[in-house]
């Protein structure tokens, strides 16, 4: 356990000395408020308070903004320590490489966490003091906060697979963007192609929100879409959160994290120095 502390420690000073923490952090603050003060003009036709509508906006936010800070966060954790000759270094420390990788994995999303919390919070506390806030939505930025933690926190692990595999801190970076293009972009690109073409039949309604939900953006989507009526009002994806059970998208979200750091875990055993 100190092992694994004194590594994130270390990893924390990096961060701070990189000043990654700052920028992620004033990214986070400058997107939250504007989405929150482009996203108010609905709450009156909507009957919600502001802050409501502004969670619904900082949800699509999130999706691709934390995998995205994640990953650029955690694509050389293994890659760019080998590129830099310290892996060997690092190696040689009385720890083990799961102590290792999971002392980054705790710098890193301590990092995140701040600049999440301070970006969503700030932008909430805004939409709270012009447009209002009910205990709904209060529950629901505060939800919102908590679950995209736990989104950073799977492309973190996914970053480290990445890492682990990857034969440079270049073509990591590259594999990185591919898998932010995959998982945001593509996945649901496709899944809407194959509804287009079932036209309403089996997989339209028995199939497609199962494998939606396997993806862990939209599982985070649909998970803050489903606890939240004012949210799934601003959101438009009440049908889908409708066809599934309530644990589906919290259990797909909190187990990618353990599938992605054991899949890293597995590879970075492989890397030499």
């Amino acid at each position: 356990m100190i092992r694994f502390l004194a590594i994130a420690r270390a990893e924390m000073r990096i961060l701070q000395r990189n000043r990654w923490l700052l920028m992620a952090t004033v990214i986070m603050v400058l997107f939250a408020l504007a989405l929150t003060f482009a996203g108010s003009a609905p709450t009156g036709s909507l009957g919600v308070d502001m802050l409501t509508v502004s969670v619904a906006s900082m949800t699509t936010l999130s999706v691709y903004l934390a995998p995205l800070l994640a990953l650029m966060i955690s694509f050389d954790a293994v890659a760019g320590e080998t590129d830099r000759g310290s892996l060997g270094l690092l190696l040689s420390y009385p720890a083990g490489r799961g102590e290792v990788l999971l002392g980054k994995f705790a710098a890193h999303l301590a990092a995140l966490a701040f600049a999440m919390l301070i970006g969503f919070g700030s932008a909430g506390a805004v939409a709270a003091w012009f447009g209002g806030a009910g205990a709904e939505s209060l529950i629901a930025l505060g939800r919102l906060i908590a679950t995209s933690i736990i989104l950073g926190a799977v492309f973190l692990t996914l970053g480290y697979l990445v890492s682990s595999l990857a034969s440079s801190a270049t073509a990591a970076a590259g594999m990185s963007a591919g898998l932010w293009l995959i998982f945001v972009v593509l996945y649901d690109l496709g899944l809407l192609g194959a509804v287009v073409v079932d036209e309403g039949g089996v997989f339209t309604r028995q199939i497609f929100p199962w494998v939606m939900v396997a993806n862990p953006a939209d599982a985070f989507r649909l998970w803050n879409v489903a606890a939240s009526d004012g949210v799934a009002l601003t959101s438009g994806m009440t049908g889908v959160a409708q066809a599934l059970p309530a644990w589906a998208a919290p259990l797909s979200l909190l187990l990618w994290p353990f599938l992605g750091f054991a899949a890293a875990r597995a590879a970075f055993r492989r890397v030499e120095p």
